[in-house]
């Protein structure tokens, strides 16, 4: 591995295994995986596959089964809640499928919220990041006033705020038009280019054209695509 790889890394044999009435599912099996800065990489496979569980591990959301994630280098386990908590905060920045806005709030204060327990005011670098993904004049409109688009760049935005070090998007372009989708791709191609490593687990061929490598994962083993 060349380069400065980041927390998103996962290495070892069965590193997620599933207790289900049929007996124990297999969500990975040796996976090894890392990203670094300034890459995308694009995560691709049918459905069932384990993206979801990659993403989780990658997002500290999950322990595994066997094997290892790793930080900077740094093993992951053995840390305590607060302690991952605090990670995911500082590191990882997360783009939902549906967005995951809070309705009530406006553009501004969504991007702020991660911030909220924060003694820092971050309110003008939400402005800063709104701007910079051409939303400017959205500041105060709730998510109902915008469009899917709108909707997912305000998502985007949310995610940096924090500047983290590694990007994790689940269905990017998913419920957005191609056209959107393409703006929304070169947005994440600008967030790659500042140092950001980022992953994006997708359905979506168009995504694959914006990332830096792809890899598949078939029935919870994973390949170069």
């Amino acid at each position: 591995m060349t380069g400065d790889p980041l927390a998103d890394a996962v290495d070892g044999a069965d590193p997620t295994v599933y207790e289900s009435g049929g007996g124990a599912v297999t969500a990975l099996a040796d996976v090894e995986f890392a990203v670094e800065r300034g890459e995308v990489v694009a995560v691709v496979g049918p459905s069932g596959s384990g993206k979801s569980t990659m993403l989780n591990l990658l997002g500290l959301l999950d322990d595994p089964t066997e094997g290892r994630v790793e930080l900077h280098g740094s093993p992951v386990a053995g840390r305590s809640a607060r302690e991952r908590t605090d990670v995911r905060r500082e590191t990882i920045g997360f783009v939902f499928q549906d967005f995951h806005l809070i309705p009530t709030l406006s553009a501004v204060e969504n991007v702020r919220l991660p911030t909220a327990f924060r003694p820092v005011d971050r309110t003008d670098r939400a402005v800063d990041l709104l701007e910079r993904v051409g939303l400017g004049d959205r500041l105060d409109h709730t998510p109902d006033e915008l469009s899917g688009g709108q909707k997912q760049r305000v998502a985007i935005a949310r995610s940096l705020i924090n500047e983290p070090d590694v990007l994790l998007a689940d269905e990017p372009t998913g419920n957005l038009d191609r056209d959107t989708g393409v703006a929304v791709l070169e947005e994440v191609r600008d967030i790659a280019a500042g140092g950001v490593g980022v992953v994006a687990v997708t359905h979506d061929d168009l995504v694959r054209e914006y990332a830096d490598r792809t890899v598949e994962l078939v029935d919870g083993v994973l390949d170069d695509a």
